[in-house]
Order: structure tokens, then C-alpha cells, then sequence
């Protein structure tokens, strides 16, 4: 076999502790999470199967990337769409103070359930949309692959305070979905290249507020 045909050597969890520079406690609750992660996966659809073998790559550093975009006074997180975990889950688990994890799939609740308790940490769970939860403030609002910027901002809001910092995992569409949220949303937006996808950003956004609806626009016509 020629060199050039090798697979690259598989990203392992010393290579995630190393890029991220967790505790060996930390990256063992990781590990913990990850081996129930891929027990479930084989019975319900968490992560996709062409992702397993890359999990601590694709999933967890991509998730924990965004430690080093928290404010510094990041006590409180809303992770919107929390599917299997990412990224709410990993922040937990690196030491966010308080995160709640939403979804409104049953099953997948559960595994965030039974997943904080294999890692050891304690999270706020919701199983309901996100548009029927009572709203709180946050510090900070995060989610991947749950939506367009745009509507991924709206629901955010509902837990957004004046300082509130809103941080979206983005793909190879972001030019678009940025232009498309600039038309409903004034915004703060800081771009940054993604650690794992080079045709990723991570987002994050501040001081949001409602573009100012033209007033000739009836009610029905207007945002949501």
C-alpha cells in the first residue's frame, strides 16, 4: 500500500486531552460518556454510524472547542436541541456550573439521563420544544446542527439576558444563513474557524435585538 493510501491514525482520547488540556478526571468522565454513547448507538439512532469510529474527533472536540469561547463569567447554559449530548453535555462535563439540556424526544432524554449520570455530573433536563419552556436567563445559549442561524436566535431568546452570549457550531452554509439572520436580527458576530471542519465556524453572537419591522407590514406578515 502507498503511503499516500494510508488512513490517517484514528484520533484517540489522549489526543483529545492533549488539544484540550482536561484533567485525566475529566477526560475519564469523557471516556464514560462516550462508552455508553456508543452501547446506545448501536439500538437508537444518537450519532451517525460513519461517525463512530471518529467519535472523539467529530463529536467531543467539536464540542469542546467552544470551552475557550465561554465568557469568563459562564456560569449558566441552555443547549438548544441537546440530541445525544453535543455540545451541552461535554461543557458540563469540563465544568460549566449549571447546564440545562432540552429536547423534545423521550428517547433521547433519557440518554442524556443515564449519560450525566455515567460521566458524574449533574445537569437540568428537559424533555419539551423549547418554544413551551418557561423562559430563564442564561449566560450562555449554544446548539449544533439543530437549525438555521436565523431561527436558532429566536428560539436562543427566550433565555437571553443584556450580556447573554449566543454560540452556534456552523457548516459549510454559513455565509447564507448569516445574511438571512442579519434581515431579522441586529448582531454582534464573531467568526471563528472551527478546530475540526474546515469548512466549519463557531458563531458567537451578542448584543441581539429585533431588526425594526416595517410599520406598512400587517402582524401575519411579519418575523416569527
Amino acid at each position: 500500500m502507498k503511503q499516500s493510501d494510508q488512513k490517517p491514525a484514528p484520533f484517540t482520547p489522549e489526543d483529545f486531552q492533549k488539544a484540550t488540556g482536561v484533567s485525566r478526571e475529566t477526560l475519564g468522565r469523557c471516556q464514560d460518556y462516550v462508552d455508553l454513547l456508543l452501547r446506545w448507538n448501536t439500538r437508537m439512532n444518537l450519532i451517525a454510524k460513519s461517525t463512530v469510529e471518529n467519535v472523539w474527533h467529530r463529536h467531543m472536540l467539536d464540542s469542546a472547542q467552544l470551552w475557550d469561547t465561554l465568557p469568563a463569567h459562564t456560569k449558566t447554559l441552555v443547549d438548544l436541541g441537546s440530541g445525544a449530548g453535543f455540545p451541552g453535555l461535554v461543557l458540563a462535563i469540563m465544568g460549566v456550573p449549571e447546564v440545562h439540556l432540552i429536547d423534545s424526544t423521550s428517547k433521547k432524554t433519557t440518554f442524556l439521563r443515564a449519560a450525566a449520570d455515567a460521566a458524574g455530573v449533574s445537569v437540568t433536563i428537559h424533555n419539551d420544544r423549547i418554544e413551551a419552556l418557561e423562559p430563564f436567563e442564561a449566560d450562555v445559549v449554544t446548539a449544533r446542527a439543530l437549525g438555521t442561524l436565523e431561527k436558532l436566535i429566536g428560539y436562543g431568546q427566550r433565555f437571553a439576558g443584556p450580556d447573554t452570549q449566543h454560540i452556534y457550531l456552523k457548516g459549510l452554509h454559513v455565509e447564507g444563513e448569516l445574511t438571512k439572520a442579519h434581515k431579522i436580527w441586529k448582531m454582534k458576530v464573531d467568526r471563528q474557524p472551527s478546530a475540526t471542519d474546515p469548512r466549519g465556524s463557531v458563531l458567537c453572537v451578542s448584543e441581539v435585538s429585533r431588526v425594526q419591522s416595517d410599520p406598512t407590514q400587517s402582524p401575519s406578515s411579519q418575523p416569527a
